[in-house]
């Protein structure tokens, strides 16, 4: 009886707090920017544009894959093939609604360029990405804002300075040889002295055996563990359909979705945390796990807040230091493989700076051709598609008003192979756009960022681009590759920016 009268006399209240939340505010925040000439999809009541993407997204899954026939065309952007029509039909400046989300879709270069100088802490990373992101990141240093995110960033971002990499240089080489010696293995039990080879397995592996390392130490395997359970929570997320990112309340309900990653998520936490127990009984070791350790004890009083800040950043560390690496370095072979004569002025130059030696760090920092080609890989196929902001008050970006609440998305896609930054190449591969840096590439070289920008930019690029450098020169002087007839261009979105069907090559031992 008690519990159907204050039932009662909730229910009203909270009616009234979701028409306002889920109709009233949405439409005023629309009128706001509609008031300064910023249109966009018309939204439907509730659901906003989500039924528009979804159908979107459904055209293009059905939509024909391509098949290797050169020029393969490098058109990332159509991952999210609804913001690329909502460009074209209304500009580089428009609105649309996931739910009761707002969203201004920027894409003009001085707004971006604003957006990415930008020092002030009102246009933080979304409040939606600690809240449907929480199983995968948590409160850690990629979804927190304020002194929160300083505080992380102050104990983090030192670990993946220039000389703390150099100081992964011995795990780095060790991992890639290991690579290299397994690629030489497959030819024991082939004849003609080629192989097919499944690049993505050997890159994650690659990439996860260094991370391991680098956070673990002595426990890698456990980190392996922990890695591999992280992979399958990855992969259940990323099919969850992010037009459902406004609706309130959707991540609560018990689906079977929901349940495996509920479960996986508490596998994770007690694995970090049982290594974390292990670490602490049998003292110090010089690793990433060590430095994390050290700097949340001085920094969070209760244990309780130790393991936390652990455990999350040891999530948030492995998506983003181990999966965006393994998909550029899969991307980049598929692009060296596709380009032959790029694949051989790299392979010239690294012979020319190693002479026969494994690559070090300044090695690596002489090799300017392969410097390029990662930097067009990462061009053509960003880690991160979007980047996202969120105004946490009222605020002009250029002369845009932008209400408290709006999401300000940048689709680095779309920048990234824009005609009018980059030349009617835009979609093609042509490293030599870099030879005289960012700046003499694009006309505005603020809309280059495929590591982030401004102040969140990622704290792990030098680690990134050492690993990637190192890998590619080992490859590129013990190997020769083409792509497979097998190989399917079908870049998909999922968390990153993959190939869908994975890439297959050719490869035949030097």
């Amino acid at each position: 009886m008690i519990f159907s009268t204050v039932a009662l006399l909730v229910l009203p209240f909270l009616l009234l707090h979701l028409y306002f939340s889920m109709i009233v505010k949405p439409a005023k925040i629309r009128k706001i920017l509609r008031q300064q000439g910023i249109d966009g999809p018309p939204p439907k009541i509730l659901l906003g544009n989500i039924l528009d993407v979804k159908k979107s997204r459904d055209a293009a899954e059905k939509s024909p894959v391509s098949h290797p026939h050169p020029p393969l065309i490098h058109n990332a952007a159509a991952v999210l093939p609804f913001a690329e029509q909502w460009r074209q039909q209304y500009g580089s400046l428009y609105v649309f609604s996931l739910g009761k989300m707002q969203i201004l879709y920027v894409n003009d270069p001085d707004m971006v360029k604003e957006i990415t100088t930008g020092t002030s802490q009102d246009l933080g990373r979304p409040s939606y990405q600690q809240k449907e992101l929480g199983p995968l990141l948590g409160r850690g240093i990629l979804p927190s804002n304020g002194s929160i995110w300083a505080r992380q960033r102050k104990i983090i971002a030192p670990e993946f300075f220039m000389d703390k990499v150099k100081g992964m240089m011995s795990i780095i080489t060790e991992s890639g040889l290991g690579l290299v010696n397994s690629w030489k293995h497959n030819f024991e039990s082939q004849e003609g002295g080629v192989v097919e080879i499944g690049v993505d397995h050997y890159m994650k592996k690659f990439s996860g055996d260094i991370i391991s390392r680098a956070c673990f130490g002595s426990s890698y395997s456990k980190g392996q563990e922990i890695f591999f359970k992280f992979d399958a929570l990855q992969e259940i997320m990323s099919k969850r359909t992010f037009s459902a990112l406004g609706i309130p309340g959707l991540r609560h309900l018990p689906t079977k979705r929901n349940r495996q990653i509920w479960g996986l998520e508490k596998e994770i936490s007690a694995l970090i945390l049982k290594v974390v127990k292990e670490r602490r009984q049998a003292g110090y070791e010089k690793d990433l796990l060590q430095s994390l350790l050290e700097g949340a004890k001085s920094n969070y009083s209760t244990s309780a807040a130790v393991d936390q800040f652990i455990v999350d950043n040891c999530r948030n560390i492995y998506l983003a230091g181990f999966e965006t690496s393994a998909v550029s370095a899969s991307w980049c072979l598929m692009l060296l493989a596709s380009n032959p004569e790029w694949q051989t002025r790299v392979r010239d130059e690294v012979e020319e700076v190693c002479q026969g030696r494994i690559p070090d760090t300044d090695m690596l920092r002489k090799m300017k051709q392969l410097h390029m080609v990662i930097q067009e890989t990462m061009r053509l196929y960003p880690p991160a598609p979007t980047l996202a902001r969120e105004a946490y008050k009222d605020m002009k970006i250029g002369n845009i008003r932008v209400p408290k609440g709006v999401n300000v998305w940048t689709m680095v896609t779309a920048l990234h192979t824009d005609t009018a930054l980059w030349g009617a190449d835009a979609l093609e591969f042509k490293p030599q756009r870099f030879e005289n840096g960012i700046a003499g590439a694009c006309k505005s070289p603020n809309a280059y960022m495929p590591f982030g920008f401004g102040q969140r930019v990622c704290v792990g690029q030098h680690l990134a681009m050492v690993e990637l450098k190192l890998l590619m020169a080992l490859i590129l002087t013990n190997f020769s590759f083409t792509l497979s007839p097998k190989y399917v261009h079908s870049p998909v979105m999922k968390m990153i920016i993959e190939p869908k069907h994975g890439v297959q090559i050719i490869v035949k031992k030097l």
